[in-house]
């Protein structure tokens, strides 16, 4: 019987071997050529380097830009996660109730996560545009100008205009994540909630809400990494401008890397964004007390 078992254990590594070998060549050899890169000062163009060990590192760690960045991945982090976390949280409730024309608006509020991002890019530079622009008119055409602004061209107000065109485009995802998760929920819990007087808000907040606590712990972490490699909106809506007021790590890695001809200190950036992933989601999982 443990020979049997034995050729059983090793019949399912065979099975799962091809999946490993893929992820090796496609994931991990990435990943530990990136670091050895991050250890020369090979320009990404040639075929010429010299080992400079941690010096890459050391120039990051005293580069302004860099840490510019790191705080704009944080603020972007924040500022999309838990926003989109709680709108989809709160339309998937609103949906759950099976309210007249629900398929619709769920399939309204997924669809811009089927759109490529320059085509939502696009969209939302023709909308924030501060001459022609509809947002701006809108507010013209209710009195308050003083709400027009140049919503991607204002340092102070581009990354929360970053922010607000990534809610759009991912807030579907959280809210149909959390409608799978509340289709698992059983109904006798609100039975016995209505019983006890909850309205609403308390059923949503008190009972709904810690009931699908794995669900926003995916999502947080999901978000986490996310966030982190974030790139191509910000390329395409502001450039990493103005300024630096939009740079995050994946458009200075860029610019490292295709700009400055740098490839070793771009590689170092993107070990740095390695690190904090792995950081910041282990300290999710561990907080969230989720295996």
């Amino acid at each position: 019987m443990k020979k049997i078992k034995k050729k059983n254990d090793w019949a399912a590594y065979l099975y799962i071997l091809p999946l490993l070998l893929l992820s090796f060549v496609l994931v991990y050899y990435c990943i530990i050529d990136t670091i050895f890169v991050s250890f020369t000062d090979w320009d990404g163009m040639t075929d010429e380097f010299g080992f400079v060990g941690l010096a890459n590192y050391a120039k990051m760690i005293k580069d302004q830009t860099f840490w510019t960045a790191v705080l704009n991945n944080l603020i972007f982090f924040v500022g999309t996660v838990f926003v989109q976390a709680f709108l989809g949280f709160i339309l998937a409730v609103l949906l759950k109730k099976k309210l007249p024309g629900s398929n619709i608006f769920k399939a309204i509020y997924f669809m811009p996560i089927a759109m490529a991002t320059s085509i939502i890019t696009a969209i939302f530079k023709i909308i924030m545009d501060p001459t022609n622009g509809s947002l701006n008119q809108f507010f013209r055409a209710i009195h308050l100008d003083g709400l027009a602004m140049s919503w991607l061209g204002d340092p102070n107000i581009a990354l929360f205009s970053v922010i607000l065109v990534n809610i759009f485009q991912w807030m579907g995802f959280s809210m149909i994540t959390y409608y799978a998760g509340l289709m698992a929920l059983p109904d006798d819990v609100y039975e016995a909630a209505k019983i006890d007087g909850a309205g609403f808000w308390r059923t949503a907040f008190s009972v709904t809400f810690p009931m699908v606590r794995g669900t926003t712990n995916v999502l947080i972490i999901l978000g986490i990494v996310g966030s982190l490699k974030t790139f191509d909106l910000v390329k395409l809506l502001t450039g990493g401008g103005p300024g630096r007021a939009t740079t995050v790590m994946n458009t200075y890695l860029y610019e490292k890397a295709f700009n400055d001809f740098n490839a070793g200190g771009a590689a170092s950036i993107g070990v740095a964004i390695l690190i904090i992933a792995m950081v910041m989601s282990f300290l999710q999982v561990k907080l969230g007390k989720e295996d």
